[in-house]
C-alpha cells in the first residue's frame, strides 16, 4: 500500500501557523533555507518510532470547492492524549470548533476545528470506553 509521507497546511500568514501548531501539538517547525517560502513541520523527533498517519474515507459534508480553489485537500486528524485539553487550547489559540466531540464507540473520541487560517483538522483521543 502507499502510505501518506507528508501533509501541507496552507495558511495566509504562516508564522501565525507555525505558532498556532507548535503550541498546541509541540511540533517542531522551522522555515526551510531552501528557493520556496517554506516551512518543515515535525511532527516527532527524526528517530522516532512513534506510528504514523493513518486515514480513513467518508462522504463528504459539504459540496467541494470550485476546482480553482487551489486546495482541495486531505483532513489530517492529531491523535492527543487528552481531548478536553487539546479542545480548549485550540480556542484559546483562535482556533474554532467545526464539528464537536463524538464518541467513535468503543474507540475513541472525535471532532474537527478550524485553524487561525481556516484549514479543517481532527483531533482524536483513543478511548475504548467512548459511547
Amino acid at each position: 500500500m502507499n502510505r501518506v509521507v507528508h501533509f501541507e497546511i496552507q495558511a495566509e500568514k504562516p508564522e501565525r501557523a507555525a505558532k498556532f501548531y507548535g503550541e498546541i501539538f509541540g511540533w517542531k517547525i522551522e522555515k526551510w533555507s531552501g528557493p520556496m517560502d517554506y516551512w518543515m513541520v515535525m511532527t516527532a523527533e527524526k528517530d522516532s518510532k512513534e506510528l504514523g498517519i493513518n486515514g480513513g474515507l467518508l462522504p463528504r459534508p459539504a459540496k467541494a470547492p470550485l476546482q480553482e480553489c487551489g486546495a482541495n485537500a486531505f483532513v489530517c486528524t492529531i491523535q492527543v492524549e487528552n481531548f478536553d485539553e487539546t479542545a480548549r487550547k485550540i480556542k484559546a489559540a483562535g482556533g474554532k470548533v467545526a464539528m464537536p466531540k463524538f464518541a467513535i464507540p468503543k474507540m475513541a473520541w472525535q471532532g474537527y476545528f478550524l485553524d487561525t487560517e481556516g484549514n479543517t483538522f481532527g483531533i482524536h483521543q483513543p478511548d475504548e470506553n467512548a459511547k
